[in-house]
């Protein structure tokens, strides 16, 4: 903090100042001392640093993999990429068949709650995902310490 001139005698005005500047001193201090106690904005500011970092992975990883795809596209010989197009096709066809019978034998009711149940799980898309890695992780985890015993 600042110190009188010890030649002359402090004059009301300059305590006044003194005052003043050892106040803001202190709010700085305070300030500083809540933001490191505020545990909750230091949690968000931390997910928003690890959730931009999470995007910016997952858009290298897509980027890659679409490489990758692209590579294994242009280095697949031409009898392979027939093939594949070929079984393709046959799959589509096929899924298309099934999906028109089982519609044709599916009662209404139980079509209507179906499309209710695909709407949800469209609208709640995070949640099925976040809920399905965890499903996962669990049986992996319970596989992996069983394989321990």
């Amino acid at each position: 903090m600042t110190e009188p001139a010890p030649s002359s005698e402090v004059t009301p005005e300059e305590l006044r100042a003194q005052a003043e500047h050892t106040r803001e001193e202190l709010g700085v201090t305070i300030e500083a001392l809540a933001g490191k106690a505020d545990v909750k904005a230091q949690a968000r500011q931390k997910a928003t640093e690890l959730t931009g970092q999470a995007k910016v992975k997952a858009g290298q990883a897509k980027a890659k993999a679409a490489q990758l795809a692209q590579t294994v596209r242009e280095k697949a010989p031409e009898p392979v990429r027939a093939k594949a197009a070929q079984a393709t096709d046959q799959l589509t066809g096929t899924t298309r068949t099934l999906t028109a019978k089982a519609q044709a034998n599916t009662p209404a009711s139980v079509q209507e709650k179906a499309a209710l149940a695909g709407t949800a799980a469209r609208d709640h898309r995070g949640l099925l995902v976040g809920g399905l890695a965890a499903a996962l992780a669990f049986v992996l985890l319970t596989r992996r310490r069983k394989g321990r015993r």
